[in-house]
């Protein structure tokens, strides 16, 4: 994949001096025969210049961290600790994170990059209105502490007086209505919680992806899940009692009376509103999740809010066609509407508008924010420093726009045209897994490879840019920019419905450190900031680099057969393109794994959700699988070399588990087995235990820890 040959300069040098030491040999021999007078002593040829070496990986001789390993520990005792042992045992998270681990420090290098080209832009003569004055001034407004704290709540009152003056139920729908944003994303981002009464997303329709149409989600909750307000662990009781606490320390900052009793409300509120909430694992099933309603549905099923009210708030009003992605939540959330006291809701809108503001607030009200959402939740000791939290808002508000810069000033061409040929050749082996497959028939496996050639493959940014001429930013008006931008997305996204499909739209920008698959799009995605050590190095050894970024492309592209790809057809449809007895043995291979992830115990009282995590686990373990084969086919026949005693096999699963490497806060793990479709770090690098050649590349016998007799490895792609 990669040629680390030297410059070809080097080669000319070395030339030159030969054919100057042959030139002056050539006149001595040429003298007349006569003796000359002695010429003075000529100067001994200059040595050509050393060839530059070739440039270092960042880890190691080879892109392995081989002193950050524990080689006293067998790999197929624990393999994930073999590879990473050493580096868990002297890592420690900063104060300032919950976790740390190689997609977090990718994440600070891609922090520290925007913010260097921000803060250029904000210094900068740029043109009022261009783009670079806006990204400037959004970053400048934000870092002006001293002017934010100036201005108190000020900013906020409008919004606190609006919702004090609500007077009946229509007003109250109607002020709902309006705190609708685009801050959800279920199947490509995999965002399916909001605090917002109801979160809108605008993407293909799962039964026309040749439109477009509007998914309503379930929303209201401020704690992470459902769980966390009806679950009686001592944990979720801890975070209860703690954030009772919260909502009265932020409604006093506000200066609105009798915080105490209105926080004992709100909490009431929220729980209720969690009882008619689905449970994650549910959320994700798109066949429970495809339910079109029109919009004079609501109204008979969904009774409680004033739904004509609620539409014309959200700028709705002329859309028929909806998708209600959990239906029972959101009728059991429009009864609350309509029969909990107006007073309740008022308090409750007021604590959510003061967590939407806290970010550009005074420091009260970001310091007890932190208190509770990054030390209670999270475990985080430190508070961010503000450059870099200024970083993540203008992210949010203006990311495209900071991609384009990102990828001009940190995205070689050279990253883009390798990642591509790992892409083709992953792909490739894919279609070949296919193939092979003894239980997929064959009508099954024409469809699978029909859509399996038509994946659309975006690497490093999009093909055009977003336009945000349309967003204002205003020097100095921090907590204004915040909201336009949040509206500016949100108008963005209602304005694609009835417009024409855009197949090709990005749903991340470049400098995230991610990567995504789309399954109505039938694309994958790797921005920029991924496709760089340890994932991605060019002057690694590719071996490496197969089982880095290899693994993520072959763990993208398999999220297109996972559980839940496996419902969407070439076009991206949804459809079931399976016959009967496949896709009863698809899903039993499915359990098997969500079986055998369930055993998995990250804290002593705390499994993985093997069904919440199936769909990951099954990219995971194919993902790996395809990008071995891949990496062998691109030494077209030939052996790899062995490299500090490695072959190229075992290379290529240490870059696996090289990439997983993680150290957690027990708060944010915590929450994270209860919300997060992922594994834990650790858990991921054992799927191994499923490849039959990481059995063969480390010489893995039974009785060791990791150890799975054949028949109980699971093989799905």
């Amino acid at each position: 994949m990669t040629s680390r040959s030297r410059p070809p300069f080097g080669a000319a040098r070395m030339t030159l001096g030969v054919y100057a030491s042959a030139l002056i040999t050539a006149c001595a021999s040429s003298a007349p025969a006569e003796k000359a007078p002695a010429p003075a002593q000529a100067a001994a040829p200059t040595p050509p210049p050393a060839a530059p070496a070739p440039p270092k990986p960042v880890f190691g001789s080879f892109g392995i961290d081989t002193p950050g390993m524990e080689p006293s520990v067998k790999p197929g005792d624990d393999f994930y600790r073999y590879v990473n042992g050493k580096w868990l045992d002297s890592t420690e998270i900063p104060a300032e994170r919950s976790s740390y681990g190689m997609f977090t420090r990718l994440a600070e290098e891609a922090s520290q990059q925007t913010r260097d080209l921000l803060e250029a832009t904000a210094k900068s003569d740029a043109a009022p209105g261009s783009e670079d004055r806006k990204l400037g001034d959004f970053f400048a407004s934000f870092m002006d502490e001293a002017a934010i704290e100036a201005k108190g709540i000020t900013p906020l009152k409008p919004e606190l007086e609006r919702i004090a003056g609500l007077a009946n139920r229509k007003d109250l729908s109607q002020l709902l209505g309006t705190t609708l944003r685009a801050d959800v994303d279920a199947l490509n981002t995999g965002q399916t919680t909001t605090d917002r009464l109801f979160g809108l997303w605008v993407a293909e329709d799962l039964n026309d992806p040749s439109r477009y149409v509007a998914y309503l989600l379930q929303g209201g909750l401020l704690l992470p899940d459902r769980d966390f307000y009806l679950k009686d662990t001592p944990r979720f009781k801890e975070v209860r009692e703690k954030y009772q606490k919260h909502i009265t320390a932020q409604l006093k900052n506000a200066g609105i009376p009798d915080p105490e009793a209105k926080a004992r409300a709100i909490y009431g509120l929220e729980k209720k509103i969690a009882q008619a909430h689905w449970a994650a694992q549910d959320t994700q099933d798109v066949a429970k999740t495809n339910n079109p309603w029109k919009q004079t549905d609501f109204a008979k099923k969904a009774p409680g809010l004033d739904w004509t009210a609620w539409f014309a708030g959200a700028g709705l009003s002329q859309q028929a066609d909806f998708i209600v992605w959990q239906p029972s939540a959101l009728i059991g959330i429009a009864k609350l509407v309509g029969s909990e006291p107006l007073q309740t809701w008022k308090d409750y809108l007021a604590f959510h508008a003061i967590v939407h503001g806290t970010p550009t607030l005074p420091k009260a009200f970001v310091e007890e924010g932190f208190e509770f959402s990054g030390k209670t939740l999270s475990g985080t000791q430190k508070l961010r420093e503000r450059w870099k939290r200024g970083v993540d808002l203008t992210n949010n508000a203006l990311g495209e726009a900071v991609g384009k810069r990102y990828v001009a000033k940190h995205f070689p061409p050279q990253a883009k045209a390798e990642a591509d040929v790992m892409v083709r050749n992953i792909l490739a082996a894919l279609g070949r897994h296919i193939d092979a497959l003894e239980w997929m028939s064959p009508e099954t496996r024409a469809r699978a490879k029909e859509k399996l050639g038509t994946v659309q493959v975006g690497i490093g940014h999009p093909d055009t840019w977003r336009d945000y001429s349309g967003l204002e930013i205003v020097k100095g008006d921090a907590f204004g920019n915040a909201e336009r931008a949040s509206l500016f997305e949100y108008h963005r996204n209602v304005a694609k419905l009835g417009k024409p499909v855009d197949r090709k739209e990005w749903f991340m920008t470049p400098q995230e450190v991610n990567a995504l698959n789309s399954p109505q799009q039938n694309s994958i995605i790797f921005p920029a900031a991924i496709l760089q050590p340890p994932f991605f190095d060019p002057n690694a050894d590719p071996a490496v680099n197969y089982g880095g970024i290899g693994s993520v492309i072959g763990h993208e592209i398999i999220h297109s057969f996972d559980d839940v790809g496996a419902q969407f057809d070439a076009q991206g449809k949804l459809s079931n393109w399976w016959t009967p007895k496949d896709l009863e043995q698809f899903k039993a291979a499915g359990k098997a794994l969500a079986a055998q992830f369930s055993t998995y115990r990250p804290l002593p009282d705390v499994p993985v959700n093997g069904e919440l995590t199936l769909g990951e686990n099954i990219a995971d373990v194919g993902g790996i699988a395809i990008a071995h084969d891949a990496y062998l086919m691109s030494l077209n026949g030939k052996p790899a070399p062995t490299l500090e005693g490695f072959t190229g096999e075992q290379r290529l699963f240490m870059g696996f588990a090289q990439v997983w490497r993680n150290k957690y806060r027990d708060a944010l793990l915590r929450r994270l087995l209860v919300t997060d479709g992922h594994s834990p770090g650790p858990f991921r690098a054992a799927t191994v235990r499923n490849i039959d050649t990481w059995y063969q590349a480390f010489d893995v016998k039974p009785g060791q820890g990791l150890y799975l007799p054949p028949e109980k490895r699971v093989k799905i792609w």
